[in-house]
């Protein structure tokens, strides 16, 4: 039963006193803890509760205030206890406020009957034409997105997840927004149909506008000064200040979104950092990066990518619009001022530089070097391969994870080197053979996609991609074996035993790395209904992610053997040593090839500008003081510390 009551004559006189006023006081309740004398200048209108007004809460700074209600017209509001409402300029309306909230300096906060909250707002991501959109809510995952916007080839399962879409905006419908517990909303000039959660911090915004804020006290979310946004959705531990303006836009958890950033028709994921530039059309998976003014994201799907200053595609020839779309597969970056023609696809972990005005598809040449000379596309196989970047980025990504709430919804795999990987690996290198087989001697440049190769990169390519899929390979049988190393052919067969499900080809399903046949398998299990509703759904999205390494074992026995004509259930103990050395060997390589790539960070050239007014001498001291040394570099001396270990 409902602790709350009627007011009594004597509060109600104490409310007049303190100019207070109500169309119906018998329409205004009151709970345990209600001092009336901390109401003042407030005008009730409709059916209103209020909880405790005891105690004080606590701001910024270590600034405590006393919980009041005070300068405020209340329009069919619940607060809860503890809470503190004061100068709302026009009114607070169809809200339930939590305990212990904190509304301040706010010119009108209302919700409209049957408001959604951001929830079914059709956002045109991908490709700006149309075709993609898809109806956010707000707990979408990367995945869920993913399959509903790239996916429209198979119209059952749009249809079943438009669906799940419908049913969830339903049930998020209400006449009634809500305010979290121990939020905090100030100096907000307008604020219409927002859902704010538990902990939320929205301070300075100009404008809100159907909308869902989800938070938690432990990822608390944030949206700061000059935010303009509508129809949008910001997740747990999110951040977006500093004049950002959204339009049609979800943003998952742990981005950060500033300094004059606009987003129209776009979605970011996990860990998504958007600073200066502009998104329109943009599906930015988990960990997509830009920071630089004049960059400019349209019309394209990334993730794990870095847009350098100035990036800029086209994704129209202004004869239907802008119908055409970009793919630059996880990993990669774009140089400054770097400039791509949709339709483009750009493979794993490549770098763009220069200006594009062709159609490319690198998706097949991972690690390249896409460069523009003379006006030509020049692409460099396997180059970017050793570079000490890729290996930092491999494993800053996880530690850079700035999802603190209960549930990351976004199912990711951080891993460079994956069957997902390895695969476009193996069909590099035979790509690379055939074509220098297939290229006569006189033959300087052989164009493949859209891009020129130079003739002579050829043979070295393919040797960079098969030690790499190598190396990969038999890490992989090691790895799983090292555990039972000790103990016999008995468990060794039992190590590397088959428990996953197979799948040739695999997918990166918005950071989710997945066999394409688990993937079909999902995908009918929706469209046939066997996958009925949203938590099923997950569900077995988060059974495929806990899957993956059981397939992935699955996938490196069937390619070993494919390329080394042994089963490894055949392995005996002369095989696996000669395999461990091979591996050795590798791996050595590869990490010497990547140390040399640090040390260029270190050369006399990198030292230029440093020393100001002094010789050579003040030169190298003054660098040592502010980058340090090759050798007291601390990823380099891991790396070391590697190599050092593969020589025991």
């Amino acid at each position: 039963m409902s602790s709350h009551r009627a007011l009594t004559r004597a509060e109600i006189d104490t409310l007049t006193q303190e100019g207070c006023a109500a169309e119906d006081w018998a329409a205004v309740q009151v709970g345990p803890g209600f001092e009336p004398g901390r109401v003042r200048r407030v005008r009730f209108v409709g059916q209103v509760r209020l909880g405790s007004l005891q105690g004080r809460v606590a701001l910024d700074g270590g600034v405590e205030l006393p919980c009041e209600l005070a300068d405020a017209t209340l329009v069919n509001c619940s607060l809860g206890d503890e809470v503190r409402v004061t100068r709302v300029g026009s009114h607070l309306a169809n809200y339930e406020i939590g305990d212990r909230a904190v509304i301040s300096d706010v010119g009108a906060m209302a919700t409209a009957p049957g408001a959604t909250f951001g929830n079914g707002v059709e956002v045109e991501a991908v490709n700006e034409g149309g075709g993609r959109q898809l109806p956010i809510f707000a707990e979408m995952s990367s995945q869920f997105a993913y399959l509903l916007c790239m996916h429209r080839h198979h119209p059952e399962l749009i249809t079943r997840l438009e669906g799940m879409v419908a049913a969830y905006t339903d049930q998020a419908r209400s006449d009634r927004g809500r305010v979290g517990e121990g939020a905090v909303v100030s100096q907000v000039s307008s604020i219409t149909d927002l859902n704010i959660g538990p902990a939320a911090q929205v301070r300075g915004a100009l404008r809100l506008c159907n909308g869902t804020l989800l938070s938690e006290p432990q990822a608390p979310a944030v949206v700061g000064a000059g935010v303009a946004a509508q129809d949008f959705i910001i997740g747990e531990g999110s951040s977006v200040k500093d004049g950002v303006v959204l339009s049609r836009c979800f943003v998952g958890q742990g981005v950060q979104l500033g300094k004059q950033f606009s987003g129209e028709n776009s979605l970011f994921f996990a860990n998504c950092e958007g600073f200066h530039g502009e998104a329109c059309s943009v599906f930015a998976g988990p960990y997509t990066v830009t920071h630089h003014k004049s960059t400019l994201l349209i019309a394209g799907i990334y993730s794990f990518y870095n847009a350098g200053s100035g990036t800029n595609q086209s994704n129209h020839m202004y004869k239907l619009g802008p119908v055409h779309q970009g793919v630059v597969q996880r990993g990669s970056k774009n140089g400054s001022f770097s400039y791509m023609l949709w339709p483009t696809v750009v493979g794993p972990f490549s770098v763009t530089i220069g200006k594009h005005l062709g159609n490319l598809d690198t998706s097949e040449l991972p690690f390249s070097y896409l460069t523009e000379v003379g006006g030509e596309s020049m692409l460099t196989p396997a180059m970017n391969m050793h570079t000490v970047g890729v290996m930092r980025d491999g494993e800053k990504w996880p530690a850079r994870d700035r999802r603190k709430g209960g549930i990351k919804r976004d199912l990711i795999h951080f891993a460079v080197f994956s069957p997902y990987l390895v695969q476009k690996l193996i069909q590099a290198e035979a790509l690379m053979l055939d074509l220098h087989e297939k290229t006569p001697r006189e033959v300087e440049q052989v164009r493949y996609k859209g891009a020129m190769i130079k003739r002579l990169l050829l043979r070295p390519s393919a040797r960079s991609y098969a030690a790499a899929t190598d190396m990969y390979l038999k890490g992989k049988i090691l790895e799983r074996l090292a555990p039972v190393r000790n103990q016999g052919p008995q468990a060794w067969r039992q190590a590397l035993a088959d428990t996953g499900s197979y799948s040739e080809e695999w997918a990166d399903v918005g950071g989710l790395l997945i066999g394409r046949r688990r993937l079909r398998e999902l995908t009918e299990a929706v469209a046939s209904g066997r996958i009925a509703g949203l938590a099923q759904f997950q569900a077995a999205l988060a059974q495929a992610h806990a899957a993956y390494a059981q397939d992935e074992w699955s996938w490196v026995r069937r390619a070993f053997a494919a390329r080394e004509g042994v089963e490894v259930d055949q392995l005996d103990a002369a095989a696996l040593a000669q395999l461990e050395a091979e591996h050795k060997k590798l791996s050595a390589s590869y990490l010497k090839k990547v140390l040399a790539d640090a040390e260029k960070e270190f050369d006399p050239l990198a030292m230029l500008g440093y020393g100001a007014d002094g010789n050579e001498a003040a030169r190298a001291a003054d660098f040592a003081a502010v980058r340090g040394s090759f050798a007291g570099n601390s990823f380099v001396k891991e790396l070391q510390a590697r190599l050092a270990a593969l020589a025991d």
